[in-house]
């Protein structure tokens, strides 16, 4: 078996059987920012599926998203709306949020991928790679130069989770 796949299993196995490792890392991931830079993928074999090279200007960001459905603001002015309280559903995936959250913190760089890390009682946490538009290691290299091309990715959903909740992708 190649060493991807023995990553796969173990982050699979890891997820699926909660150690107490496992929930001390979802508890601090918690308890820290909700957009943080980190030095190397937790899933390395989804990462490398998805675009990853360790390769100066590839940054890599955790990003925690509330879960559940989000209340709608109340508008101002004076009126009392009934519909006010209500709660709805969001367009957009998590995943989707979480990339157009990196690239508002990260200004300087451009989404390549996002993948899931885990998730605890309030929040899912998913892993975004990032390319620096700067660096001339991306710019040299054609795949990654294609991808710095299209400003602000995620913003106008041409990641694969913008794509998918636009209903370009099939689930």
């Amino acid at each position: 078996m190649s060493s991807y796949k023995h990553i796969r299993q173990t982050i699979l196995s890891e997820y699926k059987e909660r150690p107490q490792a496992y929930r001390n890392k979802i508890i601090r991931w918690s308890t820290g920012g909700s957009v943080v830079r980190v030095d190397r993928p937790t899933n390395l074999a989804r990462a490398r599926k998805l675009g990853y090279k360790a390769k100066e200007g590839v940054v890599t960001v955790r990003v925690g998203v509330n879960k559940g459905s989000s209340k709608r603001k109340t508008p101002s002015g004076g009126r009392k709306p009934s519909k006010s309280g209500r709660y709805f559903t969001r367009a957009k995936s998590m995943q989707a949020i979480a990339e157009e959250r990196a690239a508002r913190r990260f200004s300087n760089c451009e989404v390549l991928n996002s993948y899931f890390i885990g998730e605890s009682g309030t929040k899912t946490f998913f892993e975004i790679i990032m390319l620096d538009r700067a660096k001339p290691t991306i710019t040299s290299d054609p795949f990654y130069s294609n991808v710095i091309a299209r400003k602000n990715r995620a913003y106008r959903g041409i990641t694969s989770s913008g794509r998918r909740h636009r209903g370009m992708i099939r689930q």
